[in-house]
């Protein structure tokens, strides 16, 4: 009994969300057809000019946004901002500075510092059991 490899393929919404772009803003033919395993690589390996303007320039997926200013996706919905942003907009964002941004930017360092602490609370004590071992 021979078994006969198929492609893995995933739709189109996931491959965007793998390539880190909005979907919408992607060419037809990305957003009609099943992206394989092969061609995600492809494209993370080498990407198009499409894929590397839409980086560029986006409009980004809300991930993408959230990162660049620094906030959860969560600060994004409590900021407003509910559509996908250009680089140009996030950017107009950043020099803006409005108040929700700096309340969740530092919400988002808040979180980091406590995750850091027990990442190293949790260190700290798995190399004590393992001390007592």
């Amino acid at each position: 009994m021979t078994s006969h490899k198929t492609a893995q393929t995933m739709k189109p919404a996931t491959a965007a969300k793998k390539l880190g772009v909005y979907l919408q803003a992607t060419p037809a033919e990305f957003q009609e057809g099943a992206v394989s395993r092969t061609e995600l690589n492809a494209l993370q390996t080498d990407p198009p000019a499409w894929l590397v303007e839409l980086r560029r320039t986006g409009p980004h997926p809300r991930p993408v946004v959230a990162a660049k200013l620094g906030i959860s996706i969560a600060g994004l919905a409590r900021g407003g901002v509910t559509e996908p942003l250009t680089t140009e907009q996030i950017d107009a964002l950043k020099d803006e500075m409005p108040e929700w941004l700096q309340k969740e930017r530092a919400t988002q360092a808040e979180v980091r510092k406590e995750a850091a602490r027990i990442k190293e609370r949790n260190a700290e004590r798995a190399a004590r059991s393992g001390d007592q071992q």
